[in-house]
């Protein structure tokens, strides 16, 4: 961390020397002061919208950087104070909406730093470039396009020698793969956007400068607000799914089987529902441990799973027990499936590791089937009932058995 603090410094210290040997390119206070302020202002209403996201214990901001137009106009020294009010800005700001973390100050000094000395460099191959390209159709804003693209290669390459004194990335594949991780058509917005703002800062179109940033920010709030939303659904439904799943089995569990029988409970359609238990698995537990179990249930999960379509639903309903509807299939086909899923489980045997030793164990399961019908005055709770009730049936006349009813 020392060694990374002395880089943010002296990358610093060398912009702020290079930006005063520079000078710049300010001949009218006003003017300068005018741009200063609109760039300051929509740069902190923009800031709240950038994408944030860490690497290891760095943060780093993502979104669109207005600084190389603003080093085109007013050169490195005037590029500087404006880096300088946005880093407070950015700052104060974070301090504000307590997202602020340990170390932010500091790590002010490194922003300024690379932003300046990245378009700092971008601003001598402008000036040293710009007469060829001049010449050609379409010459400047290809010269913007390439700047662009020079100073995201500067700015990353600054952030890998941190990543790299940080010990966050080791090889030489994870900096090509960084480098690799900004999207072509954002170089090309960042190239429009900041050759735009620069020929309205040239021409002192102050009315197209304003309205070319206010058109930028209000489509970067939508995009936000829908980045948002989207990010909240997506939050939503994975806590959601956390809360209807089984952990140990990966399969649905007995809350979202209620769930979906309240769904169900009025559709139209016929289902054969399924009670299964595994056979004399407290043996099991007794003769093992629970670990042992709870692999045998993961196994007994998986094959019931295995031969299901995506039609059917699986739920684990209790410790080893497990319910099934089955969707779109007829009294028999419901029948042979289950008969088939018996038989396989009655051949298979689960590959477990037991005080270091590899065993093999064997075990059966006991089925229910009760076929509830659309037209069924029994409803689906009730018809769940009934198919517990044939399992336990299952069970009494010696286990590893289908017992079915249609009622």
């Amino acid at each position: 961390m020392v060694k990374a603090r002395i880089f943010d410094f002296s990358l610093f210290f060398t912009a702020v020397i290079i930006a005063f040997v520079s000078g710049s390119n300010i001949t009218d206070l006003k003017t300068y002061g005018i741009a200063l302020l609109i760039y300051w202002i929509f740069s902190s209403l923009y800031y709240p919208l950038r994408i944030e996201y860490k690497s290891g214990n760095t943060s780093i901001d993502y979104g669109i950087s207005y600084s190389l137009s603003f080093a085109l106009f007013a050169g490195p020294l005037g590029l500087l104070i404006y880096e300088i009010m946005y880093g407070i800005s950015v700052y104060v700001y974070r301090r504000w909406t307590n997202r602020a973390i340990k170390g932010d100050f500091l790590d002010s000094f490194y922003n300024v730093g690379s932003f300046v000395l990245s378009n700092t460099i971008c601003y001598y191959l402008f000036i040293n470039f710009n007469p060829l390209f001049n010449t050609i159709p379409y010459g400047f804003m290809i010269l913007i396009f390439l700047l662009v693209i020079v100073n995201y290669f500067i700015s990353s390459t600054l952030l890998v020698t941190v990543f790299f004194i940080l010990g966050e990335m080791k090889t030489l594949n994870e900096a090509i793969s960084f480098y690799k991780n900004r999207p072509f058509l954002d170089t090309g917005k960042i190239a429009i956007t900041n050759g735009l703002l620069y020929l309205f800062l040239q021409q002192g179109q102050w009315e197209m400068l304003f309205s070319m940033f206010l058109l930028n920010y209000i489509v970067s709030r939508s995009f936000y607000s829908k980045t948002q939303s989207i990010q909240n659904k997506i939050e939503r439904d994975k806590f959601e799914q956390m809360a209807y799943t089984d952990f140990l089995t990966g399969v649905s569990n007995r809350a979202y089987m209620d769930k979906k029988m309240a769904e169900l409970k009025n559709s139209s359609k016929s289902i054969g529902i399924v009670v299964t238990d595994i056979d004399k698995f407290k043996k099991i537990n007794d003769t093992y441990n629970h670990a042992i179990g709870d692999q045998v249930i993961k196994h007994f999960a998986t094959t019931l799973k295995n031969n299901l379509t995506d039609k059917d639903i699986l739920f684990r309903s209790g410790g080893e027990e497990f319910t099934i509807f089955l969707r779109e299939k007829s009294p028999e086909e419901c029948e042979s499936l289950i008969e088939s899923i018996r038989q396989r489980l009655e051949e298979q045997l689960v590959e477990v590791e037991f005080n270091t030793y590899n065993l093999s164990i064997s075990y059966t399961a006991s089925f229910g089937l009760y076929y509830h019908e659309s037209k069924d005055q029994v409803s689906l709770e009730k018809a769940y009932i009934f198919a517990d009730q044939l399992m336990l049936q299952s069970k009494q006349v010696g286990r590893n058995k289908l017992t079915v009813s249609t009622r």
